[in-house]
């Protein structure tokens, strides 16, 4: 049998061990709760990751057709914010 691939957010849970400065983890438990403290760093490295996969898209898109128009960016952040708005999981950017 193959080995299943999930995607970024995707699968079951899995126990990880993670070291954080004390600083770090005391904010982190302050905002969120002991209990929601790893959903809360789950949710962040899915950020980071999603971040990094947009970062590589645009870095190669610009390599390859060069750097992206005002025009472009315009239209880009009308459509986030379109699409984030209608879920109501990012709020417009201003």
């Amino acid at each position: 049998m193959g080995e299943t691939s999930y995607s970024i957010g995707e699968g079951p849970a899995t126990r990880v061990s993670l070291s954080l400065p004390e600083g770090t983890a005391e904010a982190i438990r302050a905002r969120v709760g002991k209990r929601e403290f790893s959903a809360f760093i789950a949710a962040a490295v899915e950020r980071e990751l999603r971040g990094e996969v947009l970062d590589e898209y645009l870095a190669d898109y610009e390599n390859r057709n060069g750097p992206v128009s005002e025009q472009a960016q315009q239209r880009a952040r009308q459509v986030f914010d379109e699409v984030f708005a209608e879920e109501g999981e990012w709020p417009a950017a201003g």
